[in-house]
C-alpha cells in the first residue's frame, strides 16, 4: 500500500523552489491561485492513488491548523 513520502525527496530542491517562484513572478494573486490549482491537479493525477492524496490533504491541512512553517529547505517540515 503506497504511503505519502514525507522525507526530503526532491533531487534539486533549490532549483524547484526557484522554478516555482519564477512561475508566479509577474502574475496577479488570482493568476497565481489558478496556477497553484492547476499544478495541484496535475500532480494529483500523476500520483493517482486516492489514499496517498487524502494523506497529503491531511498533512497540508495540519500546516494551517497548527501554523507549521513550510520552508524551501524542508517543504514537508513536520515541525
Amino acid at each position: 500500500m503506497p504511503r505519502l513520502e514525507l522525507n526530503p525527496n526532491l533531487t534539486q530542491p533549490d532549483a524547484f523552489y526557484a522554478a516555482l517562484t519564477a512561475t508566479h513572478r509577474e502574475h496577479s494573486d488570482e493568476e497565481s491561485e489558478r496556477i497553484n490549482a492547476r499544478l495541484i491537479l496535475l500532480l494529483a493525477n500523476h500520483i493517482g492513488d486516492q489514499q496517498v492524496l487524502e494523506e497529503a490533504l491531511g498533512v497540508a491541512e495540519q500546516a494551517v491548523t497548527t501554523q507549521q512553517p513550510i520552508t524551501p529547505q524542508h517543504p514537508l517540515h513536520q515541525g
